[in-house]
Order: structure tokens, then sequence, then C-alpha cells
């Protein structure tokens, strides 16, 4: 499996190139949310999210049948950003299952910039 093509696919919302990616039955998790997918349930949610995407692979860990991907994700104004780990499952080269944890991109909380430890990364 190609996962940069698969990235790609995935910021671009190109639903017909997204299928070619998982088998039929492929479960899809988004824990942060509680959320479970289907296919069909998935592609829907990543195709018709509002806005027009962008984002970067900061990260690829490759272990048997399973790629893990770290990603930032961003809409095209960068108004916002996202990190999210995707624990993707193949099966015959296809998404079997789909573990992904989103995270919102933000200032560490108050009460740890009181205690003045840490530093910006970028």
């Amino acid at each position: 499996m190609d996962i940069n093509r698969f990235f790609k696919a995935v910021l671009a919302q190109n639903e017909e190139e997204l299928r070619t990616y998982f088998h039929k039955s492929a479960v899809i998790k988004w824990h942060c949310t509680n959320e479970l997918f289907t296919l069909d349930d998935y592609i829907r949610a990543n195709c018709d999210y509002p806005g027009n995407w962008c984002g970067e692979i900061e990260r690829i860990e490759k272990s048997e049948n399973t790629i893990i991907l770290a990603c930032r994700v961003f809409p095209m104004d960068n108004s916002i950003s996202f990190h999210v780990i995707s624990f993707i499952h193949l099966e015959n080269n296809l998404i079997i299952a789909m573990d992904e944890y989103w995270a919102d991109d933000g200032l560490a909380p108050e009460w740890r910039r009181k205690m003045k430890i840490g530093k910006p990364m970028r």
C-alpha cells in the first residue's frame, strides 16, 4: 500500500480513490469522539467534511501488517491545525481496520504555562 498516496486521497476527499485502499468490510474507529464507522460511513464523514485540506506526514512506522501514521492536518487557510495518529491494519494489502486519534493543536494549558516549564516545538 502506498501510504503517501492514501494520505493525499484523504486530504483531497477523493471518494473513488479512497475506496480502493479499503476492504469492503473495513471498520474505522475515531477514538477521541467515540465513533465507529463502516467504510461507507467513513467515506461520507471524510469526503463531506467541510473545507479544503492540506497536511503533512510527520512519521511512518511499519510492523508486519500494521502501518502507524503520524500527521498534521489543517485547512488551506491554516486557521486551525490537528494532529492525527492512525493505526492502519492491512489484510491482502487493503485496510481492514483503522484506529485514529485526532487532537486539536493549541497552547499548553494555562496551569502548565504558569509553571514556566517546557517550550514551544515550533
